[in-house]
């Protein structure tokens, strides 16, 4: 059965960090491309950061750049989403999404599968 879980959400400060993973089963991960999603109430979804299945490329928002970094530990099976200076607008649900194709991903926003998600509030 293929399955994606994601953990590593919770309360922080502004300016605080956390780290959020993604864990696969059912299906080896480095075939496919992993992104990272976001949706907070009222508010369409957002693609946050991606990164391809074979040449390390990666995708990240302009909302995002230069504080969030996407990795991925293929003898783990999980991809990890670093989150450093957040921010109260980064208050969201978080989800993680796969396929096998990084441009369908990365670009159109499609994905085949995806995880239940985690809250990350941002919040004094």
């Amino acid at each position: 059965q293929v399955q994606l879980v994601e953990s590593g959400g919770g309360l922080v400060q502004p300016g605080g960090s956390l780290r959020l993973s993604c864990a696969a089963s059912g299906f080896t991960l480095d075939d496919y491309a992993i992104g990272w999603f976001r949706q907070a109430p009222g508010k369409e979804r957002e693609r946050v950061s991606c990164i391809s299945n074979n040449d390390g490329s990666t995708y990240y928002a302009d909302s995002v750049k230069g504080r969030f970094t996407i990795s991925r530990d293929n003898a783990k099976n999980t991809v990890y989403l670093q989150m450093n200076s957040l921010k109260p607008e980064d208050t969201a649900v978080y989800y993680c999404a796969a396929d096998p194709n990084f441009f369908r991903i990365a670009v159109a926003g499609e994905y085949d599968y995806w995880g239940q998600g985690t809250q990350v509030t941002v919040s004094s």
